[in-house]
């Protein structure tokens, strides 16, 4: 398994590092980053030499992205065409959108399992049509129709029955919270609930889909007919058998979803005016900010080859009878 892990890792950063030269080609032939800039009669001409000189504008292709590929992996990721370091801005937004994505993950995965499950023990029964109806309805409904919805229907008719804001429907944060993180535990909580809904509502469906799909086709298969035929109880069976093979193919859908589930913080961060990764990207895209782009292009595939790793990790901690050559 060591060895595999390494092998894998060895072909993951030459993956990266072929999709960062791809990313680099695309962002940077897009249009010009400093167009805002020149369309200003008040800008001095020197402010346009000393940002096309910051931003390396006047070399060529090659040598531009060997000089931010270099800085790249000394953590440098160059600066905005306002000046501004990209680093420090990275880290902060992924601190912001992390909060939304790894709550909303995690639920939209025990929520996809559960009723995964639920639905195939009780394959064509009501509940089963009731929890397949569902899940379809949400898997066919836009991010940004849900959010609205969540924002006009649930938490503002709570918020004016309370008397108080239970549900925050804008930010990611009250403007003057202050103190320790943990006194802001309860605000931080508050912006969240909603956001993070959303995501789960539109993330969990497929997911719950693959599983139930899985576990079916797992309850027929010959080592469950084995098991219960030696009298094992129902329960072990579906825990032991049943449930741990199914869990592959959802494990490998989770994997390749994570990218989704970024492009779906996007809009859940616009709908709720959230400043975290997918706002900043947005703004780097609307001024053409090459080194936003890049950054926020390569922080998402450094993600979701890391995440296929660990699915591929994963396989062998569910399924002992897979072994890597």
């Amino acid at each position: 398994m060591f060895a595999y892990v390494i092998r894998r890792l060895l072909i993951s950063i030459v993956i990266l590092f072929f999709a960062s030269i791809l990313v680099f080609i695309l962002v940077s032939t897009a249009g010009d980053p400093l167009a805002l800039l020149r369309a200003n009669p008040h800008t001095p001409h020197s402010t346009i030499v000393a940002r096309e000189h910051l931003l390396h504008l006047n070399d060529p292709l090659w040598q531009r992205y060997w000089i931010w590929f270099s800085d790249a992996i000394r953590g440098n990721l160059g600066n905005t065409t306002k000046g501004q370091a990209v680093a420090p801005q990275l880290w902060s937004h992924l601190f912001v959108t992390l909060r939304m994505v790894i709550v909303a993950t995690i639920l939209a995965i025990v929520i996809a399992i559960a009723l995964g499950v639920w639905s195939a023990v009780r394959q064509n029964k009501l509940t089963d049509h009731v929890i397949t109806v569902t899940n379809f309805i949400f898997l066919a409904t836009p991010v940004f129709v849900l959010g609205l919805a969540l924002k006009e229907f649930v938490a503002i008719p709570i918020n004016q029955h309370v008397g108080s804001t239970i549900f925050y429907t804008d930010g990611e944060q009250s403007p003057t919270l202050s103190g320790s993180f943990f006194s802001r535990l309860p605000d931080y909580a508050g912006h969240t609930v909603l956001p993070a809904l959303t995501l789960i509502l539109v993330t969990y469906t497929s997911w719950a889909i693959y599983q139930r799909s899985s576990m079916i086709e797992t309850l027929d298969a010959d080592h469950v007919r084995l098991a219960r035929a030696k009298g094992l109880s129902r329960r072990r069976v579906l825990v032991r058998h049943v449930l741990r093979n199914a869990l592959i193919p959802l494990t490998t859908v989770v994997a390749l979803d994570f990218a989704a589930v970024l492009g779906g913080a996007i809009l859940t961060e616009y709908i709720f005016g959230w400043q975290g990764l997918g706002t900043w990207y947005i703004t780097g895209v609307d001024t053409l900010d090459v080194n936003i782009m890049l950054a926020y292009l390569l922080l998402t595939a450094t993600f979701v080859i890391g995440f296929n790793l660990l699915a591929d990790i994963l396989y062998g901690v569910l399924d002992p009878r897979i072994r890597y050559a």
